[in-house]
């Protein structure tokens, strides 16, 4: 009876906060608020698509070949596509794992713990949040522009707002069409689905007549221009396809992989997928495949048309439209960006109270979040209460300077779940403690450490020892990974590589490869999902420093707001979520029944 005492009262607040859940639990949780399952394959591709492929198709490709890459636009597109597609996997993998609604939340919770799990969902609703918000600011100024800003000059004579962070004046356009496809999305799940078919099978005919057309105007002259022949009023580098060399490519690859953010939002389907073991991982692979292919043709298609100098980085077709006098193809592309806009209201918006939903059916978040109407099948009051939020952000804000917030939360997401993918790969819930004992072959603590580390006696099934030592090598690669890519961010800002820098780069570098290769020689869990990533460790290993990377890209400023914001969910978690954690209750009940069961077998004895 003792050693129950003592196991009660070994679970620290540590341990506490790092308990995770088991895919085996998953399946036995209660249903009684069960989401509607009613989408099946082209519902999610559609969904993945939508919330993806959006203005980054109409305005990215010409910012970037302006600004830092020229022609090469489309390598920087392809880089950023590999980079999506290496998370993308790690995705599928957990989706076919743990087919729940909450995404990169119900990922972290099975795989690191709840604390972890707690923080990556309010990172998401802040990503969410402000993703919706700058989209729907965004669609006003769409609207607005063609028509000579009748609004924004309407707004800014009656309702000036006169603050620093505060934006110009109200905009309640933009806080009129959250609302309205907030309700759309609670009215249910099938009526919000369709539209965002219709709103995606137009942004992709859209884009198809982009490039189908451009194809009579296309001039091959425009990827090769000598450095002679630019003008010298503006900026064009050394002329060909390569105007600003390598660095300029890579550059211009952080700034492309914004346009790949939001193919998450199929992951958060877990719930209301028919299929969600089989269809999720596809409907990923088959939407980044499609993104992939839309971004790359239109930069073809937008450098090839015009000399990359004189693109227009806000609305680069409709410049080129108004050059050659396509008026028609002009207003055709323009109505094609507000659908696009409005299918990435709708996917940066549908993900929002499914991840409020987990977390609070999970008992770390407020109880109404949970509440699934009885007649809509959906998270009604979540829905409201994120449209709501997502709307006040959008009509009382000027959000240029939160735009990166979006980008961190989404990089932080990724990073967890391919370190996810990396735990559960190498441990077992099942395994046992390791049977073989040491015959003195390694006596000494080095070798014992080398020994465990690159599994030098060639063990084939995980133990608690194995998955100790897994652990321990994924978490040392994140903070080598954090130097490695810090040093090169470092040595970006200087302008070049000092001796301490470039060493640092090398030494941090060949780390890695070390402790990638240790990884791939422990024996993995014969634990394997319906879709598991190829190549484990180095794609996930892989994934994790290029995340990395693009977070230490970002200023300062979004690091403090971001701080900020998780501070404050901190706090909600150890006054709330702490206590009314249901995996905490379980894991109380069971100790209690062992406890009780054992003091009944006492007394049956004595």
């Amino acid at each position: 009876m003792a050693e129950f005492r003592n196991y009660k009262n070994d679970q620290s607040f540590l341990k506490t906060m790092l308990r995770r859940k088991k895919e085996s639990d998953l399946s036995a949780e209660p249903t009684k608020n069960q989401l509607s399952r009613v989408l099946g394959l082209v519902d999610l591709i559609s969904l993945g698509v939508g919330s993806t492929l959006g203005l980054g198709a109409y305005v990215l490709a010409g910012e970037v070949a302006v600004k830092f890459t020229g022609p090469a636009v489309v390598l920087s597109f392809a880089f950023a596509a590999i980079a999506s597609a290496l998370s993308g996997l790690c995705y599928a993998e957990f989706a076919s794992r743990v087919p729940k609604a909450g995404s990169a939340y119900a990922f972290s919770y099975v795989g690191i713990g709840e604390i972890v799990a707690f923080l990556i969902g309010w990172d998401l609703i802040l990503e969410y949040s402000i993703g919706c918000a700058s989209i729907a600011r965004a669609l006003s100024g769409h609207i607005d522009k063609p028509l000579g800003y009748p609004m924004r000059n309407y707004f800014q004579q009656t309702f000036p707002m006169n603050v620093d962070f505060l934006a110009p004046y109200p905009d309640l356009f933009s806080f009129t069409s959250i609302l309205m496809l907030t309700l759309l999305i609670a009215w249910g799940m099938r009526e919000s689905s369709l539209l965002n078919k219709i709103f995606t099978i137009v942004n992709l005919l859209t884009v198809s007549t982009v490039v189908i057309t451009g194809l009579f105007k296309i001039d091959f002259y425009n990827w090769s221009i000598p450095k002679e022949s630019i003008p010298p009023n503006v900026k064009g580098g050394e002329g060909g396809f390569l105007p600003f060399g390598w660095s300029g490519v890579f550059m211009g690859a952080a700034t492309c992989f914004y346009g790949f953010v939001g193919f998450d939002a199929i992951a958060t389907t877990g719930e209301e997928a028919k299929r969600p073991t089989r269809d999720i991982p596809l409907a990923i692979v088959i939407s980044l495949s499609i993104i992939t292919l839309s971004y790359c043709s239109v930069a073809i298609i937008l450098t090839l048309m015009w000399p990359y100098y004189y693109q227009d980085p806000e609305a680069p077709f409709p410049h080129i439209y108004q050059q050659i006098g396509w008026h028609v193809l002009e207003w055709i592309v323009t109505i094609g960006a507000v659908f696009a806009l409005c299918t990435n209201m709708i996917g940066t918006l549908f993900p929002l109270p499914r991840i409020l939903y987990s977390m609070a059916s999970d008992g770390l978040l407020f109880h109404i979040f949970s509440k699934v109407d009885s007649k809509t099948k959906t998270p009604f009051w979540g829905t409201f209460i994120c449209g709501a939020f997502a709307a006040i952000l959008s009509s009382l804000f000027d959000l240029q300077q939160l735009m990166n917030m979006m980008s961190i939360g989404t990089l932080m997401a990724y990073s967890l779940v391919c370190i996810c993918v990396l735990i559960l790969r190498y441990t077992n819930d099942d395994s046992e403690e390791s049977k073989t004992r040491d015959n003195g072959r390694f006596r000494s603590s080095l070798m014992k450490l080398l020994s465990s580390s690159f599994n030098l006696p060639k063990s084939q099934i995980t133990t608690k020892n194995t998955g100790r030592t897994s652990i321990i090598i994924v978490m040392v690669y994140l903070v080598v990974s954090i130097c490695f890519c810090s040093s090169i961010s470092i040595a970006q800002n200087e302008g070049k590589f000092t001796t301490v820098t470039f060493a640092a780069c090398i030494v941090f570098g060949v780390c890695l490869l070390v402790l990638c290769y240790s990884l791939s020689r422990q024996p993995q869990s014969t634990n394997q999902p319906t879709f598991h990533v190829p190549c484990v460790p180095f794609v996930p290993c892989l994934s994790v420093v290029l995340n990395i990377y693009l977070m230490t890209q970002l200023d300062s400023s979004t690091w403090i707001r971001f701080t900020v914001w998780l501070f404050i969910g901190m706090l909600i978690y150890l006054f709330y979520g702490l206590q009314h954690s249901v995996e905490r209750l379980n894991q109380r009940r069971i100790v209690d029944e062992t406890y009780m069961k054992q003091i009944r077998y006492e007394i049956q004895v004595y």
